[in-house]
């Protein structure tokens, strides 16, 4: 089922990300991993997509297959485009069409010195716009409520965004962020804009001090003192930090629920035991 089709028959849409594992072994273990994450029925799954040659590329498209096929789930793959020319990118759509995927997220994908960029898609607005014609997927983008760390402010994002929709996207999913206002700032910025497609925030719940800092670094989300509180508290103690950081993640969820948000994406880390946690602490609500 596309994208659009789960967003107009239900309201709280909660959905999952996962990443293949790197080691070719751990790949026969994911369905300990994804039988734990359906069997809390889950809206969807999307699984991430490696840069220029990534042997991961394959397991997306295995991986995907293997949530529709015998999970049931409806899955969402990754697809990046800066380090890809057209074959390439021609190839794996072919190749997910193949295996029965039609929904994609479309993205840029981060720079990396060890894939250099081809050149030919500088944008992920330049990837829909090539392939929104040639076929037939359902494609979702990505959007940054504190603004990407390219843009130079809120009007350029909202451009860039615009751009984004305008050539095909039908669906939104946010970067983490971890005060909600934020968000809401940014859906407001976006609709004003004049973008009507569902908006969904992005939560990656806080299970290592070390994998927040990064993720920060990497996309420029700011932490709260409140959020920030709990990271120099509970560093040093992992089973506090991850009841902690857990319990900010559900709060969050909440009060973006209640708020009438197109649902929520959970970044697992595939880590089953807390998507089962945060699904528990929102179970009635959903």
């Amino acid at each position: 089922m596309k994208l659009t089709e789960i967003y107009k028959k239900k309201e709280n849409i909660i959905s999952f990300e996962i990443f293949p594992p790197k080691a070719a072994e751990e790949l026969d273990n994911i369905d300990e991993t994804l039988e734990i994450l359906c069997d809390l029925k889950p809206d969807y799954i999307s699984v991430t997509f490696g840069a220029g040659g990534s042997s991961n590329n394959n397991k997306t498209i295995a991986i995907c297959r293997k949530i529709r096929e015998k999970y049931h789930t409806e899955a969402v793959a990754h697809l990046t485009c800066l380090c890809y020319d057209r074959d390439e990118i021609d190839t794996f759509c072919k190749e997910l069409e193949a295996n029965g995927i039609e929904n994609i997220l479309a993205l840029r994908g981060d720079v990396n010195p060890n894939a250099p960029s081809k050149g030919v898609f500088n944008h992920a607005s330049d990837l829909i716009t090539y392939i929104r014609p040639k076929t037939n997927f359902c494609i979702a983008g990505a959007c940054y409520p504190e603004n990407h760390p390219d843009s130079p402010d809120r009007i350029a994002e909202m451009y860039g965004l615009r751009k984004k929709v305008e050539a095909g996207a039908e669906v939104l999913l946010s970067q983490l962020f971890f005060d909600n206002d934020d968000f809401f700032s940014f859906v407001e910025d976006a609709r004003i804009a004049g973008i009507e497609v569902p908006i969904t925030p992005g939560i990656m719940p806080c299970l290592s001090a070390k994998t927040i800092k990064r993720m920060v670094t990497t996309c420029g989300a700011k932490l709260p003192d409140r959020f920030r509180k709990i990271i120099e508290r509970y560093e040093d103690n992992k089973e506090a930090l991850f009841d902690a950081g857990l319990y900010y993640a559900v709060s969050q969820i909440i009060d973006l629920l209640a708020s009438g948000t197109d649902g929520v994406h959970i970044y697992t880390m595939n880590n089953p035991a807390a998507a089962r946690r945060i699904c528990e602490g929102i179970k009635n609500i959903i």
